[in-house]
């Protein structure tokens, strides 16, 4: 002990200048790369395109540019060409470098920081492309400007070559950016084709006269392509959310300001349903976690909505009409132009100059106004859809309000069937979702009482896509899951109460196990959406086989495995394959072997990529209309036949 502690001393007094480590150019970015682009993972290889693209884009919000093609090439890299001006190519007056070079290697350099060069721009920080560059193998850049072809060569951030005139153009303009991502650094090196598809729709709707061309070249046999251009902006953007949707009126309302000091664009959408779905832009990045100009969208249709409410019938009135009645059904796209954006981090995620919630409130305030005095019939329409919103919403409180009290006069707040874990630290809790008594006996015979809590659900419960939120809380099932999990939810969610790290969906691995999942997914979707951003939503992988070879068990988890490992078996004279019905039928060790133990069991984390195909794709599949799903099914049947016992 002594001798370990003279040694921390020494290590102490050798504390000086020389242990200050210094980065130079692109080595932090590498180093800490996370920092940069959010992620190492599938995430942070997509945000890389995104920032190549943010480049192009910004040549076409400065208006020089309608066409962006974007390849992914084979081995997984990525090409993006655009018909802009073109990087440009002279030498830099201070670095004394081709500027191709100046704009690859250096952090903060850009046309970004110079407001004559770009009034608005999606690449703020003047990192993005130069992190790419850091973070990539290989990256050729090649410019089209001036009559010429110049060219220059990248490995991992540093010039292989100068940049060099390769002949002349063919007479047109524009960059081309090709880049291979380092494997060493992410996590995962392919690219989603539908991944990069949603984004540039994405951008397509929200710049009209923009083009967007992507092609898969992966596979020579098999080459996709799609391009996107949209006339209509993001009026057809909100019909494309709103797709298996009914709405309240016939056309959204798109709402243009594009002489104001921050150019604005809105297009709403009431619909018959009971979410909300909000899709918030600036110089089209999508702030997925909102920022001022949502803050000030919301101010101003609560206030403008509420001034036409004084209008409404006396009875009406009696209803006390708050914000989220006013935004239920709603879908909404803003989108707003401004030339000093201040992001709160590198990947752009939320806005936040202050400026802009009042300039947003005042402007679409004044706005909307103006279009629902020329549109009275619409106004009504959306009146009516926010008093039955109020009404459900008074209603959905005394249901809170009374099961709140039955619980805590029943069962002190939890929910009597809930076999709870020991430990009270959340971070190492985990609860199991699972169906029936019979899976939950096992369960909770099979598990660690320690960390591991059990939830037995009673049959299936309730599609909240199709109910409103005071006869979601008036279900047993969803209250027992709620008080469970300890957030509440809807308006009411509070993280900081969670009482588990992992919610573990458990159920049959069959058709009624996967409806079961599938109702808890569009429960937690719609309710408590935290919990999926967040990574606290799991599905549990249990076995479909039991191979016996001797005396060795093998558990397989799908046909495919388990063709493999009898393939591979040669003598299957001493081969038993038992195929698990149910988790109920399966002994407490076995369940524990399988699909609890946390070194041997596997876990699929829930999490949104998409959040416009994830509601899509919540609204066809578990909504009120019939014929998008009849039609879906229809035409994806194929893919599970192989699947069936017939």
């Amino acid at each position: 002990m002594a001798e370990e502690i003279e040694e921390a001393k020494k290590e102490n007094e050798d504390y000086s200048g020389s242990s200050i480590t210094v980065l130079e150019g692109l080595e932090a970015v590498r180093v800490r790369p996370a920092m940069y682009i959010g992620s190492t993972d599938i995430r942070g290889l997509h945000h890389l395109v995104w920032e190549v693209v943010d480049n192009s884009v910004d040549e076409a919000l400065a208006g020089f540019c309608n066409h962006i093609e974007i390849s992914i090439l084979p081995g997984n890299g990525i090409r993006v060409t655009d018909n802009g001006r073109g990087i440009p190519t002279d030498i830099h007056p201070k670095e004394h470098v081709g500027t191709i070079e100046v704009v690859m290697t250096k952090l903060h350099a850009g046309g970004k920081f110079d407001s004559n060069s770009y009034k608005v721009s999606a690449g703020l920080h003047g990192v993005g492309v130069s992190c790419v560059n850091a973070l990539s193998n290989k990256l050729v850049v090649s410019v089209r400007r001036n009559g010429r072809v110049v060219e220059q060569e990248f490995s991992k951030g540093v010039p292989c070559v100068p940049q060099k005139d390769i002949g002349p153009s063919d007479g047109t303009t524009g960059t081309s950016v090709t880049f291979y991502p380092d494997d060493t650094i992410f996590t995962e090196t392919v690219y989603v084709y539908e991944t990069l598809a949603t984004r540039f729709r994405e951008l397509a709707f929200l710049m009209s006269g923009l083009r967007l061309t992507l092609t898969d070249e992966r596979d020579p046999e098999k080459i996709q392509t799609d391009t996107f251009c949209f006339p209509g902006g993001v009026s057809e953007f909100v019909r494309y959310v709103d797709e298996h949707r009914t709405p309240l009126f016939q056309e959204p309302i798109h709402l243009v300001l594009p002489d104001g000091q921050f150019p604005l664009e809105v297009a709403m959408w009431y619909n018959d349903g009971y979410q909300e779905n909000f899709f918030s832009f600036v110089n089209n990045v999508n702030t997925y976690d909102g920022g001022t100009h949502v803050t000030g969208f919301k101010t101003a249709l609560t206030r403008i909505i509420g001034k036409f409410a004084q209008d409404m019938p006396k009875g009406k009135k009696e209803a006390q009409i708050t914000s989220d009645d006013i935004r239920e059904g709603l879908t909404a796209v803003i989108a707003i132009k401004v030339s000093q954006p201040q992001f709160e981090g590198q990947t752009k995620r939320k806005l936040g100059n202050s400026e802009i919630a009042s300039y947003v409130n005042s402007a679409f305030g004044a706005k909307l106004e103006e279009y629902f005095q020329e549109n009275p019939s619409a106004i009504k329409v959306i009146l009516d859809k926010v008093y039955n919103a109020a009404v459900a919403r008074e209603a959905a409180h005394r249901a809170r309000t009374l099961a709140r009290r039955k619980n805590v006069l029943e069962s002190g707040g939890l929910p009597g069937k809930l076999a709870d874990c020991s430990s009270r630290d959340p971070k190492q809790c985990e609860m199991f979702i699972v169906e029936g008594d019979s899976a939950g006996g096992s369960a909770k015979m099979g598990r660690n009482r320690e960390f591991q809590a059990i939830l037995p659900l009673r049959g299936k419960i309730l599609n909240v896509e199709k109910a409103s939120l005071h006869r979601v809380l008036e279900t047993e099932e969803i209250q027992n899951l709620v008080n469970a999990i300890g957030t509440g939810i809807g308006t009411e969610f509070k993280m900081e109460k969670l009482r588990y790290d992992k919610i573990v969906i458990m159920t049959d691995a069959d058709v009624d196990g996967s409806h079961i999942q599938t109702l808890l997914l569009t429960f937690f979707f719609r309710y408590m959406r935290p919990l999926i951003d967040e990574g606290h939503i799991y599905l549990a992988m249990p076995p479909l086989y039991k191979l016996k070879v001797g005396q060795k068990d093998t558990y397989l988890f799908d046909e495919d495995a388990k063709d493999k490992a009898m393939a591979e078996i040669a003598d299957k004279k001493n081969v038993t394959i038992t195929r698990f019905k149910g988790l109920g039928e399966m002994s407490p060790e076995q369940l524990n072997e399988t699909t609890m133990d946390p070194k041997r069991r596997f876990l699929k984390q829930c999490h949104v990529e998409d959040s416009i195909l994830a509601d899509q794709i919540f609204s066809m599949l578990m909504g009120e209309d019939v014929e998008p799903r009849r039609k879906f099914i229809e035409s994806n049947a194929y893919r599970v036949l192989n699947d069936l016992d017939i």
